[in-house]
């Protein structure tokens, strides 16, 4: 299983060491996932593996220069579009408000930085981060970006006739990448892709209008899947991995700059 990139964990530090490790230019990176259906090939908490994942790599490759530091998990997130899935958590919108405040504010009374970049590894959050980052900013002076490592991963994917959206070629390689003992690959040959990509594209990823979909919907989903999880691979997983990790490091930069 993934785990904190060595001597970068802020929960390992001793409280002296706080003052004397970190200063005002310091990086701090909230790996944020889920636990939700990832149809019957993958586990629930395939989005805190790949958050935990992306922010170790993240942190190993670009410390040394940015000073990078990696804060707790945060495994449970908005994940209301799974709920019909046994096994799936999630918080309110109010719920899920609640907490990244309260950690906004411990963020500012805790530590010596106010540089906060998360790494975000469940597009269900996109939304209520991007609203949220106003209020850690305008309520608690803090610094923040979201990464979202989805879209870079995307960019390396042809155009497919089902776009890849949830436990599909993506996340399935990634898997196979990072930890392969978790996948169910035998599963894998029962999923088939939802017949209609266009139902796929006007009900999630039509900019101008949006709508609450599920993963229970058979228009735009088989299984929980939306993708074609067949085609992944643990080479096409590492690629992405190596993809993320340095794209990450331009808005990194970018955040000292503000």
């Amino acid at each position: 299983m993934p785990q904190a990139a060595p001597g970068r964990a802020i929960g390992e530090l001793t409280f002296p060491e706080i003052a004397t490790r970190l200063n005002a230019r310091s990086i701090l990176c909230l790996p944020i996932g889920s636990i939700e259906q990832h149809g019957p090939h993958l586990p629930l908490n395939t989005d805190v593996v790949l958050a935990e994942e992306f922010t170790r790599r993240i942190i190993q490759r670009w410390a040394n220069l940015l000073d990078l530091w990696q804060l707790p998990t945060l495994t449970i997130s908005l994940a209301r579009e799974h709920e019909w899935a046994p096994g799936t958590l999630s918080l309110s919108i109010q719920g899920m408000t609640a907490v990244m405040r309260d950690l906004g504010r411990e963020i500012a009374r805790s530590l010596p930085t106010r540089n906060l970049a998360i790494i975000n590894g469940h597009g269900g959050n996109r939304g209520i981060l991007e609203a949220l980052m106003q209020d850690l900013r305008a309520d608690y002076g803090l610094n923040v970006c979201v990464l979202h490592p989805a879209v870079w991963a995307e960019t390396m994917e042809a155009a497919a006739a089902v776009p890849d959206i949830h436990g599909g070629k993506i996340e399935t390689s990634l898997m196979l990448a990072i930890a392969p003992h978790l996948v169910r690959s035998d599963k894998i040959a029962q999923l088939k892709n939802p017949p209609h990509g266009e139902a796929v594209r006007k009900t999630i990823l039509d900019p101008a209008v949006s709508w609450p979909w599920t993963t229970d919907d058979k228009r735009i989903a088989d299984m929980g899947v939306i993708g074609d999880a067949q085609a992944a691979s643990a080479e096409f997983g590492q690629r992405i991995l190596d993809h993320v990790t340095e794209m990450a490091g331009g808005p990194l930069k970018q955040l000292l700059e503000r």
